[in-house]
């Protein structure tokens, strides 16, 4: 798929992505790039604590033994093989991650994160919903593509976050 342009010396080239389900030894490059995005993009709506709770969660042993089951998934999004977009699912129908390097910001990536883990939900887990708790700096993302919120801002382990819901059909 292509998705937007950019240069690459003086040409415009498009821009192929493909998304995919991560493979079990991708699964540090995902939470390198949900790490290096995060302090880039998210870390100054938080508190220590909350920069420290989002470290702990996903260097967590657990979820990486869940993700290897299979209880926890994880996609990508690939530019050449190089991972440049992530999301991931847990208990089926929630987002609990979603980072695109910020070279690749603006390219509809995220969007298309979003659309394949809908069409993941739906068809492969047999639900018609999908919720996130969004950072401040994603709930405009999450607004634009189809997500309404469910309650107010929230503050859990000093992680900021709103409450959203995508129905599927």
């Amino acid at each position: 798929m292509e998705f937007g342009q950019r240069y690459r010396g003086n040409v415009l080239k498009p821009v192929r992505i493909v998304v995919r389900p991560a493979y079990r030894e991708e699964w540090d490059d995902a939470m390198a790039l949900a790490w290096r995005t995060f302090m880039r993009y998210e870390a100054n709506d938080y508190t220590a604590e909350g920069i420290e709770s989002f470290q702990d969660f996903i260097t967590d042993s657990v979820l990486h033994r869940m993700f290897v089951m299979g209880a926890y998934q994880l996609f990508g999004a690939y530019d050449n093989g190089k991972m440049v977009g992530m999301i991931s699912l847990r208990d089926e129908t929630h987002i609990s991650l979603l980072f695109v390097d910020e070279k690749y910001h603006k390219l509809g990536i995220g969007r298309r994160l979003i659309e394949y883990l809908s069409a993941y939900v739906l068809q492969e887990e047999g639900h018609r919903h999908i919720t996130v708790n969004a950072a401040p700096y994603a709930v405009g993302f999450y607004h634009r593509v189809g997500f309404v919120d469910t309650d107010v801002e929230q503050v859990n382990d000093g992680i900021r976050y709103t409450p959203m819901r995508r129905d599927l059909v």
